[in-house]
């Protein structure tokens, strides 16, 4: 244990691991790194064991605007990329900074133990293909992702059919030849869908609420690309985009899709403008929401029903940390309330680094996130007045940096923010711990 006790137990080698490594490397920091699977990469490798990527499966953001700023993907790279040029993008990326040697792979954190009280360590149990090992380190950082553990709904009535949910898709060839209802039309509910359209005999999507569409190009360039040169208020921004929506979208409950009960930004969009193709081309009949399964059956909340083969729920995921009990992480309703979404309000020893989710934050809003983390340990242990400053700000009480929007109350936007206010929360912070005036 001796040679841990001054080390930081990092947990996992995905985007938000490997840029908290880096970063922890760069600013002299010792740490051991523990991965489940046996490479980086986090959900990002499809063969990874926990992995709920899907054969088909692309960035929803463009390359430029997802990238890291200190490493850029090649230019041979799409501006959409797919989930195997991502791998590569990751590993490259660990090969460039040198990361893999701290790591242990094939290393699963089965529990993380306080050693006393705040900021006394922690105590690691792993288990890896040698057996079960325990340690000792001065404080753990949580890099394991969001969107692993599935949420699964439940449905009055059973279901003679296939009943999965979306983290068990893999390929499109599940759907040959099925009658096909997908349950749920968040980003993902909409690519597996388009798959379905092509491979099943029949698809139907339900929906329990409206969504607002982007195409993923505008005037020929990546939709995100456009409009970040003028930061508009955010009334002025809703009524812009909304009218370029309707140019380039035009009115989805044309097709069926249900009219959003919220304002544009108050939950996140869907960056998918073909399931509105194939709903105006009838190869796609929008449902609401499943009141009851009989057999093969399912019948709706308005009244009519259909016969199906398979349901696959693309109902979003949990926040789910198996290893540490949720009354350490501060867990309050659907996720931790920690200082932007990182930082534990008592404890200067535990971190949660990625639980965050903004429309354009990109992998250089997390590793900014990041940052901020690796140099208030730093500031910390050197006793630096603005690692002072920032340890007090989050201990005196705070609210999620949602810079006054109402976001949705449902679980996968309990950790959402806004992303010019958390930016601008997080790098005025590490402009301070660098000794730069904020």
């Amino acid at each position: 244990m001796t040679e841990t006790r001054d080390k930081l137990a990092l947990i996992g080698a995905g985007p938000m691991g490997l840029a908290t490594a880096k970063l922890l490397a760069e600013q002299g920091l010792a740490f051991q790194g523990f991965e489940l699977h046996s490479d980086v990469g986090g959900l990002w490798d499809i063969e990874a064991p926990r992995s709920t990527m899907y054969e088909s499966a692309h960035l929803i953001s463009s390359k430029r605007m997802t990238e890291f700023a200190d490493f850029p993907m090649r230019d041979d790279v799409a501006e959409y990329p797919s989930h195997h040029e991502m791998r590569q993008y990751f590993r490259d990326f660990a090969d460039h900074f040198d990361l893999r040697r701290h790591y242990r792979f094939n290393a699963e954190v089965l529990r993380a133990e306080p050693l006393d009280g705040p900021g006394d360590g922690w105590r690691v149990t792993w288990r890896d293909p040698e057996g079960e090992h325990s340690a000792e380190f001065a404080g753990l950082l949580i890099a394991n992702g969001t969107l692993s553990t599935p949420n699964k709904p439940q449905f009055k009535g059973d279901f003679a059919g296939e009943l999965i949910h979306a983290a068990s898709y893999k390929s499109a060839s599940q759907f040959d030849g099925k009658r096909v209802l997908i349950v749920g039309a968040g980003n993902s509910g909409c690519d597996i869908a388009v798959d379905a359209i092509h491979h099943g005999s029949r698809c139907d999507l339900s929906m329990r609420r409206g969504y607002y569409f982007v195409p993923k190009y505008v005037f020929g360039k990546p939709a995100d690309t456009l409009g970040g040169a003028i930061r508009l208020p955010m009334w002025l921004k809703r009524h812009v985009d909304g009218l370029i929506l309707k140019w380039f979208v035009g009115d989805p409950q044309k097709y069926g899709f249900p009219k959003p009960d919220y304002r544009l930004y108050e939950s996140h969009p869907v960056v998918n403008s073909l399931v509105l193709y194939h709903a105006g081309h009838g190869d796609l009949t929008i449902r609401p929401d499943i009141d009851l399964l009989d057999g093969h059956t399912v019948h709706f909340t308005d009244g009519t029903a259909q016969d199906y083969d398979m349901i696959l729920t693309a109902t979003g995921y949990k926040l789910d940390y198996p290893f540490i009990e949720d009354a350490l992480l501060n867990w309050q309703g659907d996720a931790p309330h920690l200082y932007l979404n990182a930082m534990h309000p008592e404890r200067d020893d535990l971190f949660v680094l990625g639980m965050v989710e903004a429309s354009g934050l990109g992998w250089q809003g997390r590793h900014e996130q990041a940052e901020m983390i690796v140099r208030y340990i730093k500031g910390l242990r050197e006793g630096r007045p603005e690692a002072m400053a920032l340890q007090q700000e989050k201990s005196t009480g705070f609210t999620r940096a949602t810079g006054g929007m109402s976001y949705l109350d449902l679980a996968r936007m309990a950790y959402y923010v806004d992303k010019a206010t958390y930016r601008k929360a997080v790098t005025g912070w590490i402009s301070r711990l660098k000794g730069a005036k904020a």
